[in-house]
């Protein structure tokens, strides 16, 4: 592997930090503090490119591999992880299931308007009931004539109040069967498909977060992915990618934390020194940095897999698992650095706190990933 930023890296990390500074720093706290959804940013990254990062050219997208994704994400999220999340599921999820699975008459519809940001999509497999244990979802799809009737709620859906259309698998066969489900495209505005509670969350809060609900919700079987059955597989397909999100989303994280917490050991005085000068904070900020290099080599390599069409599934979990857990770690030692402002809204690591811990459970909680490598490293 190279080491070295490509070029492209380099002008999308530099695009996105002039970004960060222009249109996100300056009001991000505000939308933490009344979970604004700021649509119109998204709009403006759209403008760029970067709701489409993996999306080729011809649908409108700027067809860029998994590298430069994962720049865009950490560099987003190294200023807010909010906006970051919002970026990445809509990349990653919606957009991503339609890129891989979708037919060809369904990608010319669909990604042109995802990639430019005209439409905002949303992904729903969770259910209230089955997190981790997705096999079991209760949302079914029965089929009637040319159409499918759903009915259920999915839960903790990024987008599922102002996305304009959600990629949503359902049951279509029996209960545990992973060749029971299906992967459906259905539009706002559908009778019987609406938008449910907005959960109130401790972190990432100007990335929204809803239930879907589905009453008797007629999707034409034109809008189904693939065949009839595939869509749990295709989910666990598209989840390799979203590891990679994730990942790239707690790496900028972890970057911003440090970045913040190696400023203020420099700038504050005690004793007539920096507080970076005594040892209990130099072996913090030198612990930091060396978990956040650890976690952009597995990240990069994760990418480096998924760019050349290699099985992804181990070098994601482990990606997506360490970067998430150092993210937690990084930003708590933050919060020691800075002391008690560490504990107050007026400096920035206790959003870096706050939004970290999603990271951990998201896509795939700590544990599942432990799971996932332990199945793939024995092969049972």
């Amino acid at each position: 592997m190279n080491f070295e930023l490509s070029e492209n890296q380099k002008m999308i990390r530099d695009m996105v930090r002039d970004f960060n500074a222009r249109h996100i720093k300056p009001r991000m706290m505000e939308w933490d503090e009344s979970q604004e959804f700021p649509v119109e940013v998204f709009k403006k990254l759209g403008e760029l490119g970067l709701m489409g990062v993996l999306v080729p050219v011809e649908y409108g997208g700027s067809g860029f591999g998994y590298s430069e994704y994962v720049t865009v994400i950490s560099e987003i999220a190294r200023t807010c992880g909010s906006i970051g999340l919002s970026l990445a599921a809509h990349n990653s999820l919606c957009t991503g299931h339609i890129l891989q699975f979708g037919s060809e008459s369904q990608k010319q519809a669909y990604l042109p308007k995802l990639a430019t940001a005209e439409w905002i999509g949303a992904w729903g497999l969770t259910e209230p009931n089955t997190g981790s244990d997705a096999g079991n979802m209760k949302t079914t799809g029965k089929k009637d004539g040319d159409n499918w009737i759903l009915n259920g709620t999915k839960n903790f859906i990024t987008h599922g109040k102002s996305g304009q259309v959600a990629v949503v698998i359902v049951r279509t066969g029996e209960v545990g069967d992973s060749h029971g489900m299906t992967a459906f495209i259905v539009e706002k505005g559908t009778p019987g498909f609406s938008a449910g509670k907005k959960e109130d969350k401790l972190g990432m809060r100007a990335s929204e977060t809803t239930e879907i609900v589905f009453d008797n919700c007629v999707v034409p079987d034109s809008n189904r992915i693939g065949e009839e059955g595939e869509g749990f597989v295709q989910a666990m397909k598209v989840l390799d990618g979203g590891r990679i999100s994730i990942a790239s989303l707690a790496l900028g994280i972890a970057k911003g934390a440090y970045d913040a917490a190696l400023a203020y050991a420099q700038e504050r005085h005690q004793f007539g020194k920096p507080i970076a000068h005594f040892q209990g904070i130099s072996f913090k900020l030198a612990d930091m940095k060396q978990q956040i290099e650890a976690a952009e080599l597995l990240t990069f390599q994760a990418a480096h897999q998924k760019n050349h069409g290699k099985d992804a599934t181990r070098s994601s979990s482990m990606a997506k698992y360490y970067a998430s857990e150092i993210a937690v770690k990084i930003a708590n030692e933050a919060v020691q650095v800075f002391g008690g402002y560490g504990y107050t809204k007026e400096f920035p690591v206790e959003k870096y706190y706050r939004d970290a811990k999603l990271c951990t459970i998201g896509e795939g909680t700590s544990e599942v990933q432990k799971l996932v490598i332990a199945r793939e490293i024995l092969k049972i």
